[in-house]
């Protein structure tokens, strides 16, 4: 009389758990790519400076760009003055206004934003170049 041992069996189906395994860390690291890639990345022709330097900021902050058509993005999706007006709301006295804009915007675009943050309280400002060569 012979015990079958159930280790004996002949494996008939695949292990599915590292291909899952990699599959997910494939994925992890698609998402964490495409999230530095995409950050930040509205197409605009700044105005050049000479002093232009990037600096760090600690502070809440909200991004502001104005395109060339002049249409606005708040913090990289597209907007309005009174979507901003509700972004700044929100936000504390001491936060930091990026005013990103294409150097062919009109200027009194530029001084829309502004005096559209100074009416809802925030008063401190960062306006981003590109270094002149």
């Amino acid at each position: 009389m012979k015990l079958i041992d159930e280790d004996d069996k002949e494996i008939s189906e695949i292990n599915m758990t590292p291909f899952v395994d990699i599959i997910l860390v494939v994925l992890i690291i698609f998402l964490a790519t495409a999230t530095f890639i995409v950050e930040g990345k509205i197409p605009l022709n700044l105005p050049k400076a000479e002093t232009s330097q990037s600096k760090e900021i600690k502070q809440k902050k909200v991004v502001v760009t104005i395109k060339k058509d002049g249409s606005i993005y708040i913090d990289d999706q597209k907007g309005s003055i009174n979507i901003l007006k509700k972004k700044i709301k929100k936000l504390p006295k001491e936060a930091v206004v990026v005013l990103r804009a294409d150097k062919d915007v009109p200027f009194q675009k530029v001084i829309t934003v502004i005096d559209t943050c100074r009416s809802e309280g925030l008063e401190r400002y960062s306006i981003e170049t590109s270094k002149l060569e």
